[in-house]
């Protein structure tokens, strides 16, 4: 997996082809390959430094693990692997910076995707206590990636790419915000009812939203920020114990 240069810090002006009437575009280490999503705003055009700064303000204070860890720079270079696939780069740049709010709003758990990235990250799960851009590629893998066969990854659960079954209909599964938890979390976080764990999600991708100058009032209506009344697409092994 190749990662972006050390000097990333320049925008880049895209290369663009027409391949069967469609408009393709390459945009260096922003964006790299012939997407339709590099012809896009890319996370670099409208995620500065000051506003990761913002967001995660106290990530450096003695009481935070991993002091000195995150930063800018790491998240930029994770991302752009996946920007031609279209994280943060589908479209309009409102819904780019709310798909970035949603990513960021999660907490992740790094078990299954040492395959998808070459690296054992169980047997030596040091490789992403020591290698932030690694750090932030596991999480976005999650973010990109379906938890189950026949099932949604989340990023098309926010953006809308997914179209509910009458299964899901009937399981009161919507896209949106609180279907991604749905699909991250299963029952550990849905179907609970109005949940602590479920509205702490919520309002870090509030304070997200806000920080990034989108607002939470773009967030949308109740029923698809929420996941308190959804089926969960996954029942987590200390449930099916106690049931």
């Amino acid at each position: 997996m190749m990662l972006a240069p050390g000097n990333c810090q320049e925008s880049v002006k895209p290369l663009v082809k027409m391949v069967k009437g469609k408009k393709l575009c390459d945009k260096g280490w922003e964006c790299k390959g012939w997407s339709k999503y590099c012809c896009n705003h890319t996370i670099f055009d409208y995620f500065q430094t000051y506003q990761f700064e913002n967001l995660f303000a106290k990530r450096n204070t003695p009481v935070a693990h991993a002091v000195g860890f995150w930063d800018y720079h790491s998240f930029i270079t994770a991302a752009a692997q996946y920007q031609p696939l279209g994280v943060g780069t589908t479209g309009e740049k409102l819904q780019n910076v709310k798909e970035v709010a949603a990513f960021l709003g999660h907490n992740y758990n790094y078990g299954k995707t040492g395959e998808a990235l070459k690296v054992e990250l169980l047997n030596h799960p040091k490789y992403l206590e020591n290698n932030a851009t690694l750090a932030f590629q596991t999480s976005i893998w999650r973010w990109m990636t379906p938890v189950k066969k026949h099932q949604p990854s989340a990023h098309d659960v926010f953006l809308g790419n997914w179209k509910p079954t009458k299964n899901d209909t009937l399981a009161k599964r919507v896209p949106g915000f609180g279907t991604t938890m749905n699909v991250l979390y299963g029952d550990q976080v849905c179907g609970q009812g109005d949940s602590d764990s479920m509205n702490n999600i919520i309002s870090h991708y509030f304070y997200y939203l806000d920080l990034m100058g989108v607002g939470r009032e773009e967030a949308g209506p109740h029923d698809v920020l929420t996941c308190e009344e959804q089926e969960p697409f996954s029942v987590s092994p200390s449930s099916v114990t106690t049931s």
